[in-house]
């Protein structure tokens, strides 16, 4: 329910005479009746619904309500290591057959199967199939090993060691370093400070075996327990499975105590100013914490002061969004929000920005004032209009789409429940209340909050960023200057007139001239009298989307090389100076409470549109559609505005270690390349734009629609969508000509090359291994290189993670493309420590040898298909799959129809296949990128 203060809001009519004055604001708010809950004699607590989305899959999970606050001074970082653990041998899962097992059936490790450990809890994932009560049970047994049955033996202990290390070297660098520095004053004399969940490393290289175990005892036991189940199932068997499963283990006879930890308040205004060489932007954070403990969710009076605060949000949000898209921006991005900080039973009025490195007062002042300007004058009535219809049309949306909702949603609903005893009541209810509460929220309801979230005491005030030589370090004072704001100054926001549509005048409608049905793949395709083609499905999958894509072949590739430099870093400008005369403020405003988005693109060789909508609100994005055709603004002061926020998110990107080795290594690739001009834009790159030639290439390259394949999926009808086609798309500008993908000649850099690059002061290092070229294309090949990549990372997994504890995640992928020229690329990267990476890179290779040599073994094979059949399974139920494979096969020249055969494809691969395009692509040239820290 917490969600409410996060929600992007949209219209919905309520009658004006519903009225909420007559509902009992003192009733509780209720449980969800379609779910089963209980709670085992021994204490732990267990969820479990029905729901068929995805099918025949049953997402499971573990919650235990422990995490890195409840560790002793020598178990810091045991409670993520003990997650680790849990994953690396079980009663009846030793040593890695608890992930083999699972990736046999298709459960992969890390995207499917996965954990978390925080402050407060940790939390185990498990989605399982269902299509066996074999696989059903080794599920609960998993959960069961997880909670209680453990093997922690000192060798694996031991050899889990570098894994967790090399988790905790991805932490290193200058947030971490920063964060070191203004946690104490952030949570002052709090033991959050000093409990961060990866740990210290010290204690993660040393600790004794009897540490780990002590914290599992005391921690991981049923009353501190949830088990939670969603999917398609029987709850019936759930319930009996829980009680199996979880009923006979008992809680310590001398329990530690669950202990909640506070976050003291203070008088004073903390203020931290940190800075580092390798910051890549400049942050401001300024927080008001909350004296006493949150308010729980528990009456319809409750959720009422809920509601007023997301509309709370929503408002004040709005006008920093309207900040944000000025000419002059005062920062890149800015927001505020009540809720929650690190801790859990802590709130905290919170606004936060990036600005320019040097602009960091300057966009604090912003905040201060605006905060003030919301607490002298108010809202006026009609942002309270937006607000409440943005919240509803979401709303709406959810509950429109109540019967499709993926499982996944509902177990992170429980497990709040759970935790935080936060209230599920379910949609049906949520929506009906909702309905009737917010027509009597008024602006007096909104107006006096925050009189109640901002004060002089426990305030706390963050600034990070950069360090530089010639950059002026903000002073303490100047940071008290600006929290500081002269009253008279402020003046009452002014609401302009909310524009009347999105169009200047009606299109001339055409007509349609003919009209096409395929069976197989449920398309009818409407062929329109200016040349422009419309392909669309209808499904079933959810009740309230349609997505959408346009696109034709072109792009950046038919221009001179001499306009690619000048237009490059303009083109993400374009779509912000607005259409139809309105600009991007007014657009939000009118949008407010209308579900509907499209964003024009342009890449190397096509043009197109993307997008998303409700059914109710379908032409709005045909308007969006035809306004960016016809109408696009050209406003050089939005360039401007799009050009300073750029430039504070990129301008120290590469005093990031990990970025400055992309843009060396890809600089060093492509410097027989012309047309690269690096991945960010830089002072010499932006002195070198000129939007006006952008604006003009993008009006050429929306100046035929004939040239474009606009393709829909969704629950769309049939009149609807062949009257919104002949209105908006039949009038659009078009000629016979049509555009083919060009290929320049243009190649990354041939032969066998190694490049070493040292940047960062961080014992951290990257290894990217890359193999690529000229194809003739193949969809065969394509698909058996896909499956070398999935393959290969199971052995990499293996040998680099469990074998050597060298690496925390490693990944090997492999594509192919056909448009503009047939091309390969096969890659494996991952992070280690550079004492390790020509080791590592080796093994890594040793591994891919293998393959080449002996062909991938057959229970890896088997490992892939399982895995890539429950994931189509899954996905071929979702609109924005059947879009892919729209867009895929447009562009490259295939039958959309392919994608009926695939399970046929997945399970007539063979072994000798992978290893025949492993021998014909990967024992060619190599090229390997590898980042260093810098020499001391």
């Amino acid at each position: 329910m917490k969600q409410f203060n996060k929600l992007t809001f949209g219209l919905f009519l309520f009658p004006a005479m519903i009225f909420a004055q007559e509902m009992d604001l003192s009733k509780t708010i209720p449980f969800d009746p379609e779910v089963k809950t209980g709670k085992l004699k021994n204490g732990l607590t267990y969820y479990i619904k029905k729901n068929a989305k995805p099918e025949s899959k049953v997402d499971l999970r573990l919650v235990i309500n422990a995490g890195s606050i409840l560790e002793d001074d020598d178990q810091q970082g045991l409670a993520h290591f003990m997650e680790h653990m849990c994953f690396n041998g079980t009663k009846r899962f030793p040593k890695n057959q608890l992930v083999d097992y699972l990736q046999s059936i298709g459960v992969k490790f890390g995207q499917h199967l996965n954990a978390y450990t925080s402050f407060d809890e940790t939390v185990y994932f498990l989605p399982i199939p269902t299509d066996s009560p074999e696989k059903l049970e080794k599920g609960f047994q998993i959960l069961e090993d997880w909670a209680f049955n453990a093997v922690l033996t000192p060798e694996e202990i031991n050899k889990e060691r570098g894994v967790v290390l090399e988790e905790y070297r991805l932490g290193l660098g200058a947030q971490k370093r920063m964060m070191g520095r203004f946690m104490p004053k952030l949570m002052y004399n709090s033991h959050y400070a000093k409990r961060l969940p990866i740990g210290q490393k010290e204690i993660l290289e040393k600790f004794k075996h009897e540490s780990l175990i002590r914290f599992y005892k005391d921690w991981y036991r049923p009353n501190l327990m949830s088990v939670i189940v969603v999917g398609d199932i029987d709850v019936a068997e759930m319930e009996k499975k829980i009680i199996d499963h979880f009923s006979n283990y008992q809680n310590p006879k001398n329990e530690r105590p669950r202990k909640t930890f506070d976050v003291p308040n203070h008088k004073e205004t903390f203020v931290a100013i940190e800075s580092d060489k390798e910051a890549s932007s400049a942050q401001v954070q300024l927080m008001y914490k909350d004296a006493g403990l949150p308010k729980p969710l528990v009456t319809l009076k409750d959720l009422k002061d809920e509601l007023a605060e997301g509309l709370f949000s929503s408002m004040i949000n709005a006008r920093l969004d309207e900040l944000t898209n000025s000419a002059t921006p005062p920062f890149t991005y800015g927001y505020s929000f009540h809720g929650g900080t690190w801790a859990r039973n802590k709130e905290a009025f919170q606004s936060v920005a990036m600005s320019q490195e040097d602009k960091q007062i300057e966009a604090l002042k912003v905040l201060v004032r605006e905060n003030q300007r919301a607490k002298k004058f108010g809202f006026t009535q009609g942002e309270l209009d937006r607000a409440k219809a943005e919240i509803t049309a979401e709303i709406e949306k959810q509950y429109n789409d109540r019967d499709k909702t993926n499982s996944a949603n509902f177990v992170g609903e429980y497990q709040l429940h759970f935790l935080k005893k936060e209230p599920t009541p379910g949609i049906e209810w949520t929506y009906a209340t909702v309905k009737q509460i917010l027509p009597s929220i008024e602006l007096k309801d909104i107006n006096g909050l925050m009189d109640g979230f901002i004060k002089d005491e426990n305030r706390v005030v963050v600034l990070t960023g950069p360090e530089k030589e010639n950059l002026k370090k903000p002073t303490e004072q100047e940071v008290l200057n600006a929290l500081k704001v002269n009253d008279s100054e402020i003046t009452a926001y002014q609401d302009v007139a909310v524009a009347k549509g999105l169009l200047k005048a009606e299109p001339n409608p055409g007509t349609v001239i003919r009209r096409e049905s395929n069976e197989k793949l449920g398309t009818k395709t409407l062929y329109l009298s200016n040349g422009t083609k419309v392909t669309y499905k209808k499904t079933d999958f959810k009740n309230d989307e349609v997505v959408f894509e346009a696109v034709s072949f072109g792009g950046t590739n038919l221009y001179s090389d001499a306009e690619m430099k000048k237009i490059q870093f303009a083109n993400g400008a374009l779509a912000e100076a607005g259409f139809s005369g309105l600009k991007l403020n007014d657009i939000n405003k009118f949008m407010t409470g209308k579900i509907a988005n499209v964003a024009p693109y342009i890449s190397n060789t096509t043009e197109g549109l993307r997008g998303n909508a409700t059914p109710k609100d379908l032409e709005y994005l045909f308007q969006q559609t035809y306004a960016y055709f016809t109408d696009l603004n050209y406003d050089a002061e939005a360039f401007e505005g799009y050009k300073q926020k750029q430039s504070a998110f990129y301008k120290n990107m590469t005093s990031q270690p990990a970025f400055y080795f992309q843009q060396e290594f890809y600089t060093y690739l492509n410097k027989e390349n012309p047309r690269f001009n690096g991945l960010v834009p830089t002072d010499k790159t932006w002195a070198e734009t000129d939007y006006k030639l952008a604006y003009d290439k993008f009006k050429e390259r929306f100046a035929n629609a004939a040239d474009f394949e606009f393709f829909f999926v969704g629950n769309v009808d049939d009149k609807v969508i062949e009257d919104y086609a002949v209105k908006y798309l039949a009038s659009l500008p078009a000629a016979p000509m049509k555009e083919k993908a060009k290929d320049l000649g243009y190649r990354m850099l041939k032969g066998e090359h190694k490049k070493v690059v040292n940047k960062g002061k961080d014992p951290k290092s990257t290894v990217n291994i890359m193999y690529y070229g000229d194809a003739q294309y193949s969809a065969k090949d394509a698909f058996a290189l896909q499956a070398l990549g999935e393959v290969l990372t199971i052995k990499l997994v293996e040998q680099l993670r469990e074998n050597e504890s060298g690496v925390y995640g490693v990944n090997a992928r492999g594509s192919m493309m056909k448009m503009p020229y047939g091309y390969f690329n096969f890659n494996i990267s991952f992070p280690c420590g550079p004492d390790n990476a020509e080791k590592l890179t080796t093994s890594a290779l040793n591994e891919l040898q293998k393959i080449i040599a002996n062909g991938p073994e057959a229970k890896d094979m088997e490992k892939f298909k399982e895995g890539e059949l429950l994931d189509f399974k899954k996905e071929s139920k979702e609109n924005r799959f059947w879009l892919s494979n729209f867009i895929r096969s447009y562009t490259n020249d295939q039958n959309a129809e392919e994608v009926l055969k695939y399970e046929e494809k997945v399970n007539a691969l063979t072994a000798k296949e992978v290893q025949d395009v492993a021998k014909k692509y990967l024992t060619k040239d190599k090229v390997v990128g590898m980042l260093m820290p810098e020499k001391s």
